[in-house]
């Protein structure tokens, strides 16, 4: 099994308690669109933790790009987590920058021209409806403002991989199909995308991405495989 994320017989315990998630093995494929669901304490979290390469696991192997970041020195990390744009569930935004200047980090740590930047930051904060606020600091937003302004900054890059950690939780409906309508329009552009959510409904208004469940901290069919959230007889590999 191959995949731009690939996962095989992965385990992770914190301290000396029993395996949060035991024996992983899935792939997902290059330029695929999944959705990540279970019930709380399933292990989403944490999945997306070792996925992202904040948390190293305590057995097993995990490959992102076709590298092993298991055994990958720790000065070659920050090169692998530069082609994952995250978007955390605490938004994590640089406070004393404006919604633009934390929006434009990727950006300007990837060397672009200004003109470029400003651009394109400009352009991404309109699609979000962040327009009017791009020179407000995060303590002046509201929580789904500074979420929106997570995922812009998530994104604006064009990353291989996003990873989102319930991106919709502080957005209203309206704004929550407006955002995964941006991340099914980056996955057309080729990007993998992964979203963790508790909003099935929502899942089943893209029936063109797959679902990766989880249960009890592993993968919920044995096999490893990912399946249609609506038609669950169908499998992808």
């Amino acid at each position: 099994m191959s995949g731009i994320v690939h996962f095989e017989n992965v385990g992770l315990r914190y301290g000396t308690g029993s395996e949060t998630l035991s024996n992983l093995t899935f792939s997902l494929a290059p330029g695929s669109f999944h959705f990540l669901t279970g019930a709380s304490g399933a292990g989403k979290t944490s999945l997306l933790r070792l996925i992202t390469l904040a948390q190293r696991p305590s057995r097993g192997i995990i490959r992102l790009f076709g590298e092993d970041v298991v055994t990958l020195p720790r000065e070659a990390l920050p090169a692998v987590r530069r082609r994952v744009g995250v978007v955390y569930q605490d938004f994590r935004l640089i406070p004393h920058l404006t919604a633009f200047e934390n929006v434009a980090l990727p950006l300007r740590i990837m060397g672009q021209t200004e003109s470029t930047v400003r651009a394109t930051v400009r352009e991404m904060l309109d699609w979000v409806g962040l327009g009017p606020r791009a020179e407000a600091r995060p303590p002046t937003l509201s929580g789904g403002e500074q979420q929106r302004v997570a995922i812009a900054r998530a994104v604006v890059s064009r990353p291989e991989l996003i990873v989102a950690d319930e991106p919709t939780g502080n957005v209203d409906p309206e704004m929550a199909t407006r955002l995964f309508q941006l991340f099914e329009g980056l996955h057309r552009l080729g990007t993998t995308v992964l979203v963790a959510t508790h909003d099935l409904p929502l899942v089943q208004r893209f029936p063109s991405a797959m679902t990766l469940r989880l249960a009890r901290g592993t993968v919920e069919d044995p096999s490893g495989i990912i399946r249609h959230p609506a038609a669950p007889g169908r499998a992808y590999r």
